[in-house]
């Protein structure tokens, strides 16, 4: 008896029947098409998990993989000059608003 199955309560083939027949009621003529799906998401994990386990043996193994090519240093910040005219805060320059 698997321990998942038993937690589940499938444990016996009748279990399954009605299992399956619900997905029938509820998938009808989509069943081909879900089962389908289901069967591409299945291929595509395993060729991420197969694709992780290459890059792993890659990574383990004794020869060293080839090193990106070293990035320039930062430069260090540039100054830049303002062409926006400067406003002063004087008080002659200031205009009170209109009265309504």
């Amino acid at each position: 008896m698997n321990l998942s199955f038993a937690f589940l309560g499938l444990e016996s083939p009748i279990h399954w029947i009605i299992l399956a027949v619900i997905g029938i009621l509820l998938f009808g003529k989509r069943l081909p098409e879900v089962g389908r799906s289901l069967g591409k998401g299945i291929v595509e994990f395993k060729k991420g998990l197969k694709g992780l386990e290459d890059e792993a043996d890659a990574g383990s193994s004794s020869s060293p993989a080839p090193q990106a090519p070293a990035l320039e240093p930062p430069r260090p910040p540039q100054r830049v000059t303002t062409t926006a005219p400067k406003f002063e805060d004087n008080a002659q320059n200031i205009q009170p608003p209109p009265a309504v």
